[in-house]
């Protein structure tokens, strides 16, 4: 992060005009607006930052700004707390991939492996009810008989005499 004054000339109806500029070094653009605050040290958290912007203390590119989420690129400029601060960075546009919509044999993978997963707990839980079933092999010398899992109930069931 660089907090160099920086000569900047942006322009606004045909007019040029000149501002200094507290430059913010960011690694990859586009960059969400609440997020440059939070690198210029602007905010303690990401939830102030939100709040400021979305609460019209921010103009960016000599416009009010209420998006948190704008995207920033190398070049754009804002202003906050009588304050310009103008984002550099040297790295190319990187945009993330379109999400594309599922297919219908996506789909139907991914409902197979739901399903598959369904059928795996419900044999582990067979297999729990099953050994809780069972009676358990007593140590020698020990006469009280093991626990017995009532069928209308599902409760263990333990005869006391």
């Amino acid at each position: 992060m660089n907090h160099d004054d920086t000569q900047f000339e942006p322009e606004l109806d045909g007019e040029e005009i000149e501002i200094e500029a507290i430059g913010i070094e960011v690694s990859s653009h586009p960059i969400e607006l609440y997020k440059v605050f939070k690198i210029a040290n602007l905010v303690g958290g990401g939830g102030e930052a939100k709040y400021l912007i979305s609460e019209g203390y921010v103009a960016v590119n000599g416009e009010l700004e209420t998006r948190k989420r704008r995207k920033m690129y190398d070049g754009d400029f804002f202003e906050f707390n009588q304050e310009y601060y103008v984002v550099v960075c040297d790295q190319p546009v990187t945009e993330p991939e379109e999400r594309k919509p599922d297919s219908l044999s996506s789909r139907s993978a991914k409902a197979e492996k739901k399903n598959a997963s369904k059928d795996k707990s419900k044999s582990k839980q067979s297999k729990a009810a099953n050994k809780s079933n069972t009676p358990t092999k007593k140590a020698k010398g020990e006469s009280k008989p093991a626990p017995q899992r009532d069928k209308n109930s599902g409760r263990n069931s333990i005869d006391f005499f």
